[in-house]
């Protein structure tokens, strides 16, 4: 490993502290070096502050000033809600600037580095960038297609169920493990289920306890059956609740929620009357949404999958069996017809907890389900 890969990395490690409180700006950490010698270190901690180069040149001071930055994207050059951090840079003295990757954001897309090299300062990018993207991919994704970045998320038996046949659920995953989705909900710009779901569960889709994010509930309910009493609407004033319908009407229903706080939008219709997937994502990234959690139930993922919009997907497996033809399965839809067409997991990391297999994967671009 090199030195400047040993400090990418570093800085790496610290931008991922921002997750949850900077989208939909991206995740950066910043290191200053001299001597092969650290002598400040920063990351972009909160959406409004401070970038991390700021940070982090604040913390050396003087000693900046010869020394070497490393940052895991390209310094701003541009005046957003802050000042552009390439004249930071070029004031305190930076000698060499290493950045992981260019910024694609149009103010910047390597102008930053541009500027610094005009200012006599030696600029080297692409030190890490693969795990920079892989870092900022919803970043990257909302910036590039207008949709934020589909976390797909289920607990599930060994043999593969969701609930029983006769719709029991709770609960296949252990305490732990739900404590884990929580932490998951609270970094998230929305929560996403079917109308199913909610008849059947009734649930909060809250982070408990509170992350740094709280999440916009979104229903898709193309037939207008939120019951007004359910926990979704009666909190809608002090909890941002979304219905996504397929079509436009106007019922009593309706009228309550919206006096309850509910927010109706009505979406292109795919042949089954209900919201297109990708017409809902395009939403949600008009809105700023970055980062998006997919909860089911089964026809929802499946939904999902077929369309080619899931990117990450977090799946509890529980050492238990239920069995059961009807017994209910995490992925419906259509699905495909051959195995060699399956959509394969890339970047898997598998862990324990309490007993749980926890596993986390993306999905390959190159390889989604979607036919369209």
């Amino acid at each position: 490993m090199t030195t400047d890969d040993k400090w990418m990395r570093h800085a790496l490690h610290l931008a991922e502290r921002g997750r949850g409180f900077v989208e939909p700006n991206p995740l950066v950490g910043a290191v200053v070096v001299r001597d092969d010698r650290l002598i400040a270190e920063s990351w972009h901690q909160r959406y409004g502050e401070a970038h991390a180069e700021v940070n982090a040149l604040q913390a050396a001071g003087a000693a900046a000033r010869g020394s070497t930055l490393y940052v895991t994207l390209e310094p701003c050059c541009h005046q957003g809600k802050t000042p552009p951090c390439t004249k930071a840079v070029i004031a305190a003295g930076i000698r060499r600037v290493v950045a992981a990757m260019q910024d694609p954001f149009p103010q910047v897309a390597g102008q930053g580095a541009d500027e610094l090299r005009r200012a006599g300062i030696d600029v080297t990018v692409g030190v890490g960038e693969q795990d920079a993207r892989m870092l900022n991919a919803p970043y990257l994704k909302l910036l590039g297609t207008g949709r934020p970045y589909v976390h797909a998320k289920w607990a599930m038996t060994l043999d593969g169920k969701i609930a029983t046949r006769t719709g029991d659920s709770k609960w296949i995953s252990s305490e732990a493990s739900r404590r884990r989705v929580h932490e998951l909900r609270g970094r998230m710009d929305a929560i996403i289920v079917g109308i199913g779901t909610v008849v059947a569960d009734d649930p909060m889709l809250t982070a408990r306890p509170p992350g740094p994010r709280r999440a916009c509930r979104v229903v898709l309910d193309s037939g207008g059956r939120l019951p007004t009493s359910s926990n979704l609407a009666t909190t809608a004033h002090a909890i941002p609740t979304l219905i996504a319908t397929g079509a436009q009407s106007e019922n009593q229903s309706r009228r309550v929620l919206t006096e309850l706080g509910c927010e109706f939008v009505t979406l292109e219709a795919d042949a089954q009357g209900r919201p297109h997937i990708n017409t809902l994502l395009t939403e949600l990234g008009r809105r700023r949404m970055t980062n998006v959690l997919v909860e089911g139930g089964g026809a929802v993922l499946g939904s999902f999958f077929d369309a080619g919009a899931v990117d990450e997907v977090h799946v509890f497996i529980a050492p238990c069996i239920v069995g059961g033809a009807e017994a209910r399965t995490p992925v419906a839809g259509l699905g495909v017809e051959q195995i060699a067409q399956s959509l394969r997991l890339t970047d898997c990391t598998i862990e324990m907890e309490a007993g749980d297999i926890v596993l986390r994967g993306r999905c390959d671009a190159k390889n989604k389900l979607a036919k369209r």
